[in-house]
């Protein structure tokens, strides 16, 4: 489901060092949960009205926790690939394209030349690249996910609305109380087993808009490996090329 809000918040003054904390309300949220990105990035999501007092001490007693976690993160942060990438791997569809620059004036472009290659022509600034060849994953993951998420609904009997790939930050999937299936466009760099799994997983909450032990149950009957294949997609944002993702914060 949508987050209602989004915000900053200081956790330490002036006197130490200062970190920025992104704090996520959440109509969902039951008790205040902090999480921490491979980037290093800190996330406290929390339920409505709760004060920044209560935010700053939740985070003070966490702090130890929190900063090791930050630690290690930077630890196995993978070093910034060269861009432009001489190749794009898709192991969810188990495809892998050449990405060649084929020079040429005017405004540049990007497009499919054959299976297996991208080419790229025209004059590019590095942004405006990076820009279409995020916009080139999102529309090829769309395509290989929909027909992949509608052949698994058949199978178990599942239906749901309507399905949209995006590229998010923060989260593989999600299911809205009306059956639209979110999924993020980065589900094509992971293997297929793991995809698999988010698919299914975000089909069960088409019968249990939660966590329950009856969504897992369920879960399990289609994914009996669901627990290592989760454990594999939490750290799956490894497996992102940072140009997916370095123009969000």
């Amino acid at each position: 489901m949508p987050d209602t809000s989004s915000s900053q918040l200081s956790l330490f003054d002036s006197r130490e060092a200062t970190t920025a904390w992104t704090v996520r309300v959440s109509r969902r949220a039951r008790r205040l949960t902090v999480r921490v990105f491979h980037t290093g990035r800190v996330e406290v999501v929390v339920p409505p009205r709760t004060s920044a007092r209560t935010v700053r001490d939740f985070l003070q007693r966490h702090r130890q926790w929190v900063e090791s976690r930050r630690e290690r993160a930077r630890r196995e942060l993978p070093a910034a690939a060269p861009f432009p990438p001489a190749a794009i791997s898709l192991a969810a569809f188990g495809e892998h394209w050449s990405v060649h620059m084929a020079g040429g004036s005017g405004r540049g472009r990007l497009h499919a030349a054959g299976e297996g290659r991208l080419e790229i022509h025209g004059v590019h600034c590095e942004e405006t690249l990076r820009q279409q060849l995020r916009a080139w994953v999102v529309a090829h993951a769309a395509m290989r996910l929909g027909p992949w998420l509608e052949s698994l609904a058949r199978e178990g009997g599942f239906s749901f609305g309507r399905m949209s790939v995006r590229r998010q930050r923060t989260r593989w999937g999600s299911c809205s109380s009306r059956g639209t299936i979110s999924l993020n466009a980065s589900l094509a760099f992971q293997r297929p087993a793991v995809v698999r799994y988010l698919l299914l997983h975000e089909l069960a909450h088409t019968r249990h808009m939660n966590h329950s032990a009856r969504f897992w149950r369920l879960v399990a009957t289609y994914e009996p490996d669901w627990q290592l294949l989760d454990r594999e997609l939490h750290g799956g944002w490894r497996r992102v090329p940072d140009w997916m993702f370095n123009d969000v914060e």
